[in-house]
C-alpha cells in the first residue's frame, strides 16, 4: 500500500480491486492487488510530411505542425488514460495512430479539391483538415490546440509550384507589356469615354431616383394608413378606458352619496331619539318633584297626572321612533335604486364601448385588407402588361367603363338642345360672273343670308310672317 501525489500537469490511474474501470485522481492510496500510473496532460507537437494527391492526381506534399493534448475533462481523460495504458504520448504507438488520422483525413479532403483550390484557399483547407481530424481525436480524449500547416511543397520529380512559379513571373511581364499599351490607347479615347460615361451614370442617377421617390412615397402611404389605424385603435381604448373611469367615479360617488345620507339620517334620528329620552327623563324629574311637592296635599291626583305623562311621553316617543324608521327605510330604497340605475348606465356604457371599438378594429382590419388586395391587383396587372403603365391605364379605363360614362354624361349635357344650322354655297354654279368680279359677285351673295342667319339666331323679335311647313328659309339653305 503506498500514497501518491501528482504533479500540476498530471493524473494518477488506478485499476484493479474494487474498481469496475478506472479511477483518476491527483492524490490517494494504492492498495493490494490494485496497480495505478501517471500520466502528463501536457501538449506535444507532432510535425509531418502529408503525402497527398489532388483531382488532377498531381501529388504534393503538405508539411504540417500540430499541438495536441488531453482535455481536461473526467471523460476525455479516461479515454486518454486507456489509450495510453502501455504507451507514452510520446511513444510510436502514439504518433503512428496521429499520423495515420491526419494523413487519412488530409487525402481524402485533398482528392476532392483541384491544385488551385489547395493553393488559393490554403485556409480553407486548413480549417477542413483541422475540423476533421478533431472529430476522429475525440474518440480518444484528445484536443487540436494548435495546426500550423506550411507552403505546399513539390515531390521530387513533380515541379509543379515551381512552374506554376515561372508561369506567373512570365504572365507579370507580358501582362506589363500589355497594360503599356493599353494604357497608350486608353489616354486617347479615356476623356470622350468618360464624358459618355458621366451622362449615362447622370441619367441612371436621375432614372434611379425617380422610381426611389415613387418607392419611398408608396412606402410613406402605406405607413401613413397603418399609424392612421392604429390611432384609431389608441384613440378607441383611451374612450373606452376613459368611460370605465367615468363610470366608476360615478359609482363610487353614488356609494359616498347614499352613506354620507344614511350617517346624516342617522345622526338626525340618534338625535331626535336623545331629545325624547331627555324630554322623557326631564317629564319624569318634573312629575317626580311635582309628587313630592303634592304628595301631601294630593296624592292620588299627583299619581294619575304622572301616569298620564308618562304615557304621552311614550306614545310621542314611539311616534317620533316609526316616523325615523319610516324615512331610513325611505332613504335606503332610493339609495339602492340610484346604485342598480348607476350599475345598468355603467353596464350599457361598457358594451357600448365594446361595440364600439370591434367596429373600430373590424373596420381598420377591413381597409388594411382592401388595400392589400388593392395592391395585389395592381402589381399582378402590372406584371400582366410587363411594366406598361400607359397600357394598364388604358385597360382600366375600358374595364371600369370610364369611356363610355363620359360619353354618356356629354349626351346628357346636350341633351334637348336644338342648334340652328344655316348652310349657304357661293360656288361658280350660283353665278354668271367670270374673271375679276368674281370675289366680288361672291362677296354679295354671302351677306344676304349672313343677314338673315344672324336675325334668325340673334333677334328676339317674332317673325313678321309664319313660314309654311316643309318650306326650307333662305337663312338655312342658301344655294
Amino acid at each position: 500500500m503506498s500514497y501518491l501525489i501528482a504533479k500540476p500537469s498530471e493524473y494518477i490511474v488506478i485499476t484493479g480491486r474494487g474498481i469496475d474501470d478506472v479511477k483518476l485522481a491527483k492524490k490517494g492510496w494504492v492498495y493490494p492487488l490494485q496497480s495505478s500510473w501517471k500520466f502528463d496532460i501536457s501538449p506535444m507537437n507532432y510535425t509531418f510530411d502529408v503525402q497527398a494527391m489532388s483531382i488532377e492526381k498531381l501529388p504534393f506534399t503538405l508539411p504540417a505542425v500540430f499541438t495536441i493534448g488531453p482535455r481536461d475533462d473526467e471523460e476525455s481523460l479516461t479515454k486518454y488514460a486507456k489509450l495510453i495504458a502501455t504507451h507514452d504520448m510520446s511513444g510510436r504507438h502514439v504518433t503512428e495512430l496521429l499520423k495515420g488520422i491526419i494523413e487519412g483525413e488530409t487525402r481524402v479532403l485533398a482528392a476532392g479539391m483541384t491544385m488551385e483550390e489547395v493553393f488559393k484557399g490554403a485556409e480553407y483547407f486548413k480549417q477542413e483538415v483541422f475540423d476533421k481530424v478533431q472529430v476522429e481525436l475525440d474518440q480518444f480524449g484528445l484536443n487540436i490546440y494548435n495546426a500550423n500547416i506550411k507552403q505546399l511543397v513539390d515531390i521530387p520529380g513533380q515541379e509543379y509550384f515551381s512552374y506554376l512559379g515561372q508561369k506567373t513571373q512570365h504572365e507579370a511581364a507580358n501582362q506589363a507589356k500589355v497594360d503599356v499599351a493599353e494604357a497608350k490607347y486608353k489616354g486617347d479615347k479615356g476623356a470622350k469615354e468618360r464624358e459618355g460615361l458621366t451622362l449615362r451614370n447622370a441619367a441612371k442617377v436621375n432614372a434611379e431616383t425617380k422610381i426611389f421617390a415613387k418607392a419611398q412615397s408608396a412606402a410613406a402611404r402605406q405607413q401613413e394608413v397603418k399609424v392612421d389605424a392604429e390611432t384609431i385603435i389608441f384613440e378607441n381604448k383611451r374612450a373606452a378606458e376613459v368611460a370605465e373611469a367615468n363610470a366608476d367615479l360615478a359609482q363610487r360617488q353614488a356609494e359616498w352619496t347614499k352613506q354620507a345620507k344614511l350617517a346624516q339620517i342617522e345622526s338626525e334620528k340618534s338625535s331626535a331619539i336623545r331629545d325624547a329620552e331627555m324630554n322623557m327623563l326631564l317629564e319624569q324629574k318634573k312629575a317626580l318633584a311635582e309628587t313630592e311637592r303634592l304628595r301631601g296635599h294630593d296624592v292620588a291626583k299627583a299619581t294619575v297626572h304622572y301616569e298620564v305623562s308618562v304615557q304621552g311621553a311614550n306614545a310621542e316617543f314611539y311616534k317620533q321612533q316609526k316616523e325615523a324608521d319610516a324615512q331610513l327605510y325611505k332613504r335606503q330604497t332610493q339609495a339602492e335604486g340610484l346604485q342598480k340605475e348607476a350599475d345598468a348606465h355603467l353596464y350599457r356604457q361598457n358594451k357600448e364601448s365594446d361595440a364600439l371599438l370591434y367596429a373600430k378594429q373590424k373596420e381598420a382590419e377591413g381597409l388594411q385588407l382592401m388595400a392589400e388586395a388593392q395592391a395585389d391587383y395592381v402589381r399582378t396587372m402590372m406584371a400582366a402588361f410587363n411594366g406598361n403603365r400607359h397600357g394598364f391605364h388604358d385597360y382600366m379605363m375600358v374595364d371600369r367603363k370610364v369611356y363610355q360614362e363620359m360619353g354618356a354624361i356629354n349626351a346628357d349635357a346636350i341633351k334637348g338642345l336644338r342648334p340652328k344650322v344655316s348652310v349657304w354655297t357661293t360656288g361658280s354654279n350660283g353665278s354668271n360672273v367670270e374673271g375679276s368680279a368674281q370675289p366680288l359677285a361672291d362677296i354679295y351673295m354671302m351677306i344676304p343670308p349672313l343677314l338673315d342667319t344672324i336675325r334668325e339666331q340673334t333677334d328676339p323679335r317674332p317673325r313678321s310672317r309664319p313660314i309654311p311647313s316643309g318650306v326650307v328659309s333662305s337663312a338655312e339653305v342658301w344655294s
